[in-house]
């Protein structure tokens, strides 16, 4: 029997309980992997500034290559962190750049049992508010089984909002045996 792959999707801020996560609910001979990506748009934004700031003739330095740099290093420090938290020295690190929830989907395309996502919207509730959209986009679209953690507490079943059109929620309604039977329906008989 081969053993899973299973690749960690490492994001600042809930990284180490996506990690955690790994750790408790996959058998230790799992073949992981930590994967992060940069997003293209930070640098193609800071660019952007440059130009607004100083024109399109500023000689000199473009800065967006500086902070590639920097996003590089700080992805390279995150997924060191991630490997010495899963405690796999075999864990095999990917670092991307581009639009995260397409460098992501395309990283699991192939050859991977399961991505563990950590939630990353609104902590404070249960619900679809509580993925951020690249969030949701790969949750969406990954071709593998997704492991969706939350990255601290779990808030409890009464965050959940109120039905908006004033229907009461599913376990107010009376049970079945305490309903009323149905009105009957009326049959025309042929004679």
């Amino acid at each position: 029997m081969t053993a899973m792959r299973i690749v960690v999707w490492v994001v600042e801020g809930t990284w180490e309980g996506c990690v955690d996560a790994a750790v408790e609910h996959f058998p230790a001979d799992s073949e992981f992997a930590l994967l992060h990506v940069t997003p293209s748009d930070v640098a193609e934004a800071a660019d952007a500034a440059s130009v607004g700031l100083f024109g399109r003739g500023f000689p000199g330095r473009r800065p967006n290559r500086r902070y590639d740099d920097i996003a590089a290093d700080e992805g390279a420090e995150l997924l060191a962190a991630a490997a010495d938290r899963l405690g796999h020295a075999d864990a095999e690190l990917i670092s991307r750049r581009g639009r995260v929830e397409r460098e992501v989907v395309s990283a699991v395309a192939e050859g991977v049992d399961v991505l563990v996502v950590a939630r990353d919207g609104d902590h404070s509730r249960l619900g679809p508010k509580s993925l951020a959209h690249a969030t949701r986009f790969v949750v969406d679209h990954a071709p593998c089984a997704v492991m969706l953690v939350w990255p601290d507490e779990t808030p409890g079943i009464d965050s959940i909002p109120p039905p908006k059109h004033g229907h009461p929620p599913e376990h107010e309604h009376p049970p079945k045996h305490e309903r009323p039977p149905p009105p009957p329906h009326h049959r025309h008989e042929h004679l």
